[in-house]
């Protein structure tokens, strides 16, 4: 059971793996956390209901759950650029877009620890960003009996009570939820799994970390993928293939053309599980290098296969990183 004078420590105690289920319900850590809050106060309003029936766990994932979706009803689906347009030319440029609401990352160090007996261990492949992105294509119920009975093993009765909703209509709402996952996942990893990085996969992320500090773009090239896709949300562009990226950064990263952002400091960090990089720039006369963009790194047979990085630099403090670097 579950009173007023042990509530505080009893929720808390769930905040991290509710947080998770939050990010994967809605692609906003920034969101996350307000329903994370949200579910924490309809729980205390609604603590004379609780009658133990089910474990404290379970009663506020169906809370937080049911005020997801009541978030989602009025809230469109968050995207990456390639699910608005082609790729771009890497000679077009266009201006951010904050009329889109963009997917974000996860930092691993807000994730809940796997040998804490008081939360539920997330596993990697559903935290990774391909899966997050593709979980964002199921409508709002179909993404909730997915995450309920797919990733955290909820029998489909318990997830049918959470959702008001039938067991017909949960497997039902399942089955669709599944066919539509499939195709939004990666086309060249029909049964995808996301692997725990290696010794290898790290090894290549620190030669195009060293490659980025000394902005050299034909290095950075020869660990791409000949297919890799690059992103940068909030810009809508994108870029598709081994040429078009080295094209795209002989223009941002050389001084003498109009496009220059400036010397780039990277550092790793871990996002959604796997590798990443955290970026700060040094614009031209300025004495600091402040952040710049958070990326997120897939592997393919032995090089990157793409790069997501998202320009926004509010997210560093959430990933622990300072505001600012020197030299």
């Amino acid at each position: 059971m579950i009173d007023e004078a042990t509530f505080a420590d009893t929720v808390e105690a769930h905040r991290r793996e509710l947080r998770v289920h939050c990010y994967r319900m809605l692609g906003s850590y920034t969101d996350a956390e307000d329903l994370v809050q949200e579910t924490f106060l309809r729980a205390w309003k609604g603590l004379g209901t609780f009658e133990g029936r089910s474990s404290v766990r379970a009663w506020l994932y169906r809370i937080a759950t049911n005020a997801c979706l009541d978030a989602l009803a009025s809230r469109p689906r968050r995207v990456l650029p390639q699910h608005l347009s082609g790729p771009s030319d890497p000679s077009a440029g266009f201006p951010p877009r904050t009329d889109v609401p963009w997917l974000q990352p996860y930092p691993d160090l807000e994730l809940p620890a796997p040998d804490d007996p008081e939360t539920i261990a997330v596993d990697r492949e559903t935290i990774a960003l391909a899966f997050l992105a593709a979980l964002q294509f199921l409508p709002p119920r179909q993404r909730a009996a997915l995450i309920l009975r797919d990733v955290h093993g909820w029998p489909a009765s318990a997830t049918a009570d959470a959702l008001d909703l039938s067991v017909p209509a949960v497997n039902s709402a399942l089955q669709r939820a599944r066919a539509t996952l499939r195709t939004h996942l990666p086309e060249r990893r029909s049964d995808w799994r996301a692997a725990p990085p290696g010794p290898a996969e790290q090894q290549l992320l620190n030669r195009y970390l060293d490659a980025v500090r000394r902005a050299d773009p034909a290095e950075v090239a020869e660990l791409l993928a000949e297919d890799v896709r690059t992103t940068m949300p909030p810009w809508p562009m994108w870029f598709e293939g081994r040429d078009a990226v080295r094209r795209a950064l002989e223009s941002s990263w050389d001084p003498a053309r109009p496009g220059y952002v400036g010397e780039l400091a990277p550092r790793p960090v871990g996002v959604n599980g796997q590798l990443g990089v955290a970026s700060y720039v040094r614009r031209p006369g300025e004495a600091v290098f402040r952040p710049f963009a958070i990326g997120v790194c897939t592997f393919d047979a032995g090089l990157i296969g793409e790069i997501v990085a998202f320009h926004d630099p509010g997210l560093f403090a959430a990933f622990g990183l300072p505001p600012e670097l020197r030299r």
